[in-house]
């Protein structure tokens, strides 16, 4: 019995020492639910409805209940396949779903609450073991408090995405690279922008191997498996689709996205600079910079090179897709290592004085969530 109890040991610990960080974050998400349920009442619509069966929710509900195939095909000729979405959370919403009188939406909706705080616990782990507990914690609260953190709560994939990536970076720089491997492969077949999650993982095997620092063996296959997931999903969809390779891309392009270097995003803004709109364009500026600035910190202070690696890659799918506009500050949540410099500075300060920092910020997060989700919303 003995040796079943003490394996659980280092787990009860770190949850231990995660726990004030997790709360701190389930307080500032409960926050921001209870302000939407109170704003969506006021407008005749529903807090839950908003959360589970909106926008991108309903697809990946179709998907645990239909699976691939469904199409919507649009006046102008174009087709939005199902095939978009990866299939990791549809796939948890059919477990839990088949596992408990939960519809596939309402398990879609409890999957991302869960990741969330494994999210919220891996952004905690890799800020603690970086520059302390305070940090981490700041860290944690920091991502729940992001304007677009209501997110989190929704049954979308960001929070599943983020806890794979978050614990992936995690193993790496604690070099288990086995871990991270299976991680990195859970994160491709969550989102597309897997990628940055395996070559973070890569990045730091070949800096391993080139300094001849640990088991050759386990580095080459954890970097032999990080990038499965993605690959066989592409792969299959290629497959299905008749495209080849280039199936999925097809499917992408489809929907209107893809990349194009951020030309469609600058004439965007630049479309917003020269008409009423104004304020809005100089806003976006403002937002890519700080994003650029938070980044070139993270540099600065010498963040490990996974988490340069990782951030860099998702900060700059995210500004240089050329899909819908609208969607950046979402695609730009897993993108946590762009909070530390932040995290630090907080941590520098005593605990009242950082509430007082966070608690308006979180209270206008909450505003800002109900108020986005009772308008344009994520698409």
């Amino acid at each position: 019995m003995t040796d079943l109890v003490q394996p659980l040991a280092p787990a009860r610990s770190a949850l231990r020492r995660a726990g004030p960080a997790l709360l701190a974050f389930a307080a500032v998400r409960l926050t921001g639910i209870a302000v939407l349920a109170v704003w969506s009442a006021a407008n005749g619509k529903s807090w839950h409805t908003l959360l589970s069966a909106r926008w991108d929710s309903l697809w990946y509900a179709r998907v645990a209940d239909l699976g691939y195939g469904y199409e919507v095909h649009l006046a102008n000729g174009d087709v939005h396949s199902n095939l978009a979405f990866f299939p990791l959370l549809p796939w948890l919403e059919r477990l839990v779903s088949a596992v408990s009188p939960l519809g596939h939406a309402d398990a879609g909706l409890a999957v991302s609450w869960i990741a969330s705080l494994f999210a919220a616990w891996g952004i905690f782990a890799v800020g603690d073991r970086l520059y302390g507990p305070a940090a981490g914690t700041a860290a944690a609260v920091l991502w729940a408090v992001l304007p677009v953190g209501i997110v989190e709560s929704m049954a979308y994939s960001e929070s599943l995405f983020t806890a794979l990536a978050a614990w992936a970076l995690y193993a790496v720089l604690g070099e288990r690279w086995i871990a991270a491997g299976l991680l990195a492969s859970l994160a491709g077949l969550t989102r597309p922008v897997g990628a940055a999650v395996v070559a973070a993982v890569w990045v730091s095997v070949a800096v391993a191997l080139r300094r001849g620092e640990g088991p050759r063996a386990r580095m080459l296959l954890g970097a032999l498996i990080a990038p499965l997931g993605a690959a066989a999903y592409v792969l299959w969809v290629g497959r299905r689709t008749g495209g080849g390779l280039l199936g999925y891309l097809d499917v992408q392009g489809q929907w209107g996205n893809g990349f194009d270097g951020g030309l469609a995003f600058a004439r965007f803004i630049g479309e917003r600079l020269g008409g009423p709109a104004f304020l809005a364009g100089i806003g976006l500026i403002v937002g890519v910079a700080l994003v650029i600035w938070l980044y070139v910190k993270g540099v600065r202070q010498r963040q490990p090179l996974p988490l340069l690696v990782y951030c860099g890659i998702v900060v700059a799918l995210a500004l240089c897709a050329s899909g819908y506009f609208g969607s950046k500050p979402r695609l730009l949540l897993p993108a946590f290592p762009l909070l530390f410099p932040v995290a630090l500075a907080l941590a520098r300060l005593r605990r009242s004085r950082a509430v007082l920092v966070l608690a308006p910020v979180a209270l206008a997060s909450a505003v800002y969530g109900a108020f986005w989700l009772n308008g344009s919303g994520p698409p």
